[in-house]
């Protein structure tokens, strides 16, 4: 007998029992199968927002040995980095001035075509110096390291609210992604050796000489993985494109529909006014009421999520960044990069976690971030005792300052991810706002702590190789 399509049993044995198991296995591979997928690709398009900033920092041990600024080098990337915001600023500015003129998916399209020629010249020409008012400059990598940092500070107020399109449990793969854009270069660092040293003649007790040893491969290496990471990211936004095409809706909506009513019944807005276009859509109809009309984005409620969103990003990307070496380095290189690992590792953890947890309450993200408040205090405090903290040496302040950072990241990270999903609920311009406060706060905490650490120096890192708390 004929079938109907492939797949499907032949009519004359579609007993009720065949029928009904044929039909939930049928329904089961349509609904999972295509969610996995567009979750796949929604955290590797999230990977390439900060992907290239995050390369540039912990490929800095490297590069500083072949270009003529030292270290003063980050000191540079730390501007180029704040006039990077030129980017978000503009397309802000845009949304306000011409709603509607400016489309995300030309703009994502351009920004990841840029990000993926910036970094293949950067492969190429890093290493290339320019005199400039008679002396050596790495012109090449300042220029590439600006465009590199526009790219990233505009992917903050143009790939989230692109997410918009989806149900709000792919905003949360989003923020996983995102957590992978920090993540992966470290794993590339490491596996390439970066800051390894030996202490070398330590015959005169605190006479020992550091040895740095040679890294696994060049930088030229690492930078051409970044341009792989960065094409895999504008391939999965194609994916994505593609994806929403044939199916006539946004990938993976059939398959949330129950994750996406859960998150709807309990909307953002105060007065009850539906929370997103898709959950007004769900019941058309000539007798339908009327709406009533949106309630202002402008409510307390959302101010106060703005507001923790401000701090937890000037917190995780700006102020404690600064003085991660000095919290660590004290208690030795693998304290360091245990905290840097896995404080990353916690990022995508935490985000997972809130994709099946979802504080809503205000007092709970209160003390969520009071919570991570408190173990970035203390972090703080080991910075400012650098090179001299308490418990160096013991191997219980070695534990403490790497699961002082696991939780402090882990903590934020999923307060930034559970904003993100409530805000989502507002609407798109509310992820154009939530896009622009990460990137705010960052800016203000990178601009306090530059003073404190590059122009003041109030933070004091110790000697390889010394004991520098000897009495």
């Amino acid at each position: 007998t004929k079938q109907d399509y492939p797949g499907a049993p032949p009519k004359r044995a579609l007993l009720p029992e065949t029928l009904l198991a044929w039909k939930a296995k049928r329904m089961s591979s349509s609904l999972v199968s295509p969610s996995v997928a567009t979750h796949l690709l929604v955290a590797l398009f999230g990977m390439g927002s900060w992907v290239a900033i995050n390369s540039l920092w912990v490929e800095l041990p490297v590069v500083v040995k072949r270009l003529p600024e030292g270290w003063n080098l980050p000191a540079y990337l730390s501007v180029l980095i704040a006039l990077g915001n030129v980017g978000p600023v503009s397309v802000t500015l845009t949304h306000h001035l011409a709603p509607g003129r400016l489309q995300e998916r030309w703009l994502i399209h351009a920004i990841q075509l840029l990000a993926v020629g910036a970094a293949v010249f950067l492969a190429l020409f890093w290493d290339w110096t320019t005199a400039v008012s008679g002396a050596e400059h790495s012109l090449a990598y300042l220029v590439l390291a600006f465009l590199l940092a526009l790219v990233c500070c505009t992917s903050n107020v143009s790939f989230l609210p692109f997410m918009y399109q989806f149900p709000p449990l792919f905003v949360r793969t989003f923020f996983i992604g995102q957590g992978l854009s920090a993540l992966l270069p470290c794993v590339l660092a490491l596996g390439q050796g970066v800051g390894q040293l030996e202490c070398l003649n330590g015959t005169h007790g605190n006479a020992s000489q550091p040895h740095y040893l040679e890294e696994n491969f060049s930088a030229t290496t690492f930078f051409w993985l970044l341009v792989g990471l960065l094409a895999v990211s504008a391939l999965a936004f194609l994916g994505l494109l593609l994806w929403r095409q044939e199916g006539g809706s946004s990938p993976g909506k059939s398959s949330s529909q129950e994750s996406v009513a859960s998150e709807e019944s309990f909307p953002l807005q105060t007065d009850g006014a539906p929370a997103s276009e898709g959950a007004a859509a769900e019941s058309p109809g000539p007798e339908a009421p009327a709406k009533p009309p949106p309630a202002s984005f402008w409510t307390r409620r959302n101010i106060y999520l703005l507001v923790l969103l401000g701090v937890c990003s000037a917190l995780t990307n700006g102020v404690l960044p600064s003085v991660q070496s000095y919290s660590c380095l004290p208690y030795g290189g693998m304290a360091y990069h245990l905290s840097v690992v896995l404080s990353n590792i916690a990022n995508p953890v935490a985000c997972f976690v809130a994709m099946f947890l979802l504080c809503r309450s205000s007092l709970g993200l209160g003390l969520l971030s009071a919570l991570g408040g408190v173990f970035g205090a203390y972090l703080m405090v080991l910075a400012a005792l650098s090179p001299c903290p308490p418990l160096v040496g013991s191997p219980v302040g070695v534990a403490l300052v790497v699961t002082s950072w696991i939780l402090f990241m882990g903590l934020f990270s999923y307060l930034k991810v559970v904003i993100g999903s409530l805000l989502h609920e507002a609407g798109h311009a509310a992820l154009v706002w939530c896009g622009t406060i990460i990137q705010v706060g960052s800016l203000v905490g990178a601009l306090l702590m530059f003073p404190l650490t590059s122009v003041y120096h109030l933070f004091r890192s110790g000697m390889d190789c010394v004991d520098n708390c000897g009495g």
